[in-house]
């Protein structure tokens, strides 16, 4: 089945038309019939997610024909990126299982002068162990995936406070509508770009209620250091009190 047939499928299936559909995603009616019909050979990420909460089905799948169609719930801990398998235990003498590798984990630091200033880099003594099976989904090479925290809600609704995030290094050009980590003055962001004319950028929020568009001079843009892009995430949801 390829992507216009899952498209197609999961439209069907969630009992909508495609005015509803159109509607729910921000587009005109005649882009979700190019979707189905696989006219249109390109689909920006924040298209895919919106068409995902639409129809109930995961992302992963419609983008790539991976994992289960839609997401499977289990409890308080759940995760809002690619089911990957069970939890289970473990401590850093561990031995890797053969499936597994283990990603640099980035965050942002406080500066030893200690006047609240930070820098993104790399925690040595912090790894996170990620499957293989993932990476190979997402077209990522493991010595180019690293991993790191997202805080605050500018992207909530997608990728939620405290969400581990995974990106890939090699892929830092801009493709309009990605998800991008990068560091900027010392602060680890995580947003869509866009470029835009005069090689100026467009950084947009998932929150963008909260969090209006912001555009970055071509000056402002070379003094960022871009992480990568963001192929992956999961987030652990907090138990309400009961």
């Amino acid at each position: 089945m390829n992507r216009n047939e899952r498209i197609a499928r999961a439209i069907s299936l969630s009992g909508k038309s495609k005015s509803e559909i159109a509607n729910l995603c921000g587009v005109a009616p005649s882009a979700v019939t190019q979707w189905i019909s696989g006219e249109s050979k390109t689909l920006k990420a924040e298209s895919v997610f919106a068409l995902a909460k639409a129809t109930g089905f995961r992302p992963e799948w419609l983008t790539f024909g991976t994992g289960p169609e839609k997401s499977v719930e289990a409890g308080p801990l759940h995760s809002q990126g690619e089911l990957i398998g069970l939890v289970s235990a473990w401590d850093a003498d561990d031995p890797l299982d053969d499936d597994e590798v283990e990603l640099p984990y980035y965050a942002e630091v406080e500066f030893a002068a200690g006047n609240g200033m930070t820098e993104v880099v790399e925690v040595a003594d912090r790894k996170l162990r990620f499957s293989k099976d993932t990476l190979r989904a997402a077209g990522v090479q493991p010595d180019c995936a690293a991993v790191a925290r997202v805080k605050g809600r500018s992207m909530e609704r997608l990728i939620l406070d405290g969400a581990a995030i995974g990106f890939d290094t090699s892929f830092t050009h801009i493709v309009d509508g990605e998800i991008y980590a990068f560091n900027q003055d010392g602060m680890l962001r995580v947003k869509y770009l866009y470029s835009l004319p005069g090689n100026s950028v467009r950084i947009r929020s998932e929150n963008s209620e909260e969090y209006p568009d912001e555009v970055m001079t071509t000056d402002q843009f070379r003094e960022i250091s871009m992480l990568g892009r963001v192929f992956w995430w999961s987030t652990v949801r907090r138990a309400p009190r009961r």
